[in-house]
């Protein structure tokens, strides 16, 4: 047991090792710049005073405080339960593209921003689960591991465009890393199940900058990564602003499918800093984004 142990765990060092320090080193980089994860709710522990505002119960009024000032004030307990967060990355061939423009494939950030987010998490008391790995909830770094090792393994790689369909407790959050290029009312209907479930979540849409404003000239072959075909075009600067404008409907259509779900969604560009699409991810996540 214990050989099998080791050699997992050599096989998470060989596999894992760039990304794992690159995305601690993401995660530090914006643990600095959270101020805590505090907010308003049941538990124990007081957080701060504020008017008072029409529908609010008068249990919650601190009359000793509203007595030394003008207004009414109620008073505010910080929210001391771990939140439960389910995290996935799209692992299909399309993630795989890489252009001139950035120096990663869509995969490789994506899985960065997912190892940096779920440490972040971790760092702030939260408990992280992955969709497609059969482990509950947990607030240990062997979640981590687990996920690492079961990449590794091939064990989590479907190559779909969606994670697996999961039942999660009301209120739990997921966190979808990925292109979504798979038709959109698929998307609309697995969102929808997570919202008739009381599910929140984020969408964090990866694209290759190239995808977004197709930036060549001349004729070129474009041939799709999930057998799709080729298709060839003459020239292909006659058509960039009709591909600009498709490209953004459709980033607009999935953004309108994330809203109606009660989800947040935002689009993050590979030549990007990842630094900055992790800070708006956990923000939303914490209730300071939308």
């Amino acid at each position: 047991m214990q050989d099998r142990l080791g050699r997992d765990a050599d096989r998470l060092a060989d596999a894992m090792p760039p990304l794992l320090v690159a995305a601690e080193r993401v995660a530090q980089t914006v643990s600095q710049g959270v101020h805590g994860r505090r907010r308003v709710g049941e538990g124990e522990s007081f957080w701060q005073f504020r008017r008072y505002q029409p529908g609010d119960p008068a249990t919650a009024i601190d009359w000793r405080q509203s007595a030394k000032r003008l207004p009414t004030y109620v008073r505010q307990n910080e929210w001391e339960a771990a939140q439960s967060v389910w995290l996935w990355r799209d692992g299909s061939p399309s993630m795989q593209y890489q252009s001139h423009l950035s120096d990663t494939t869509k995969a490789d950030r994506a899985t960065l921003l997912l190892l940096a987010l779920s440490s972040l998490l971790l760092s702030g008391g939260e408990r992280i689960a992955f969709l497609g790995l059969d482990k509950p909830p947990g607030s240990s770094r062997r979640q981590i591991e687990d996920w690492c090792l079961s990449v590794d393994n091939d064990l989590l790689e479907d190559h779909h465009s969606l994670p697996p369909a999961a039942a999660l407790p009301r209120y739990a959050q997921v966190v979808l890393i990925g292109d979504f290029l798979t038709r959109l009312d698929e998307v609309s209907e697995y969102l929808r199940g997570f919202a008739a479930a009381g599910v929140g979540g984020h969408l964090l849409q990866i694209m290759d900058p190239a995808e977004h404003r197709l930036p060549w000239r001349g004729l070129m072959i474009f041939a799709g990564s999930e057998d799709e075909g080729e298709i060839a075009v003459g020239r292909t600067e006659s058509i960039q602003d009709a591909y600009a404008r498709r490209i953004d409907e459709r980033i607009a259509d999935l953004r309108q499918l994330a809203r109606s779900a009660g989800w947040s969604h935002a689009v993050h560009h590979t030549d990007q800093s990842p630094q900055t699409a992790l800070l708006a991810l956990y923000q939303a996540i914490s209730g300071g984004a939308a």
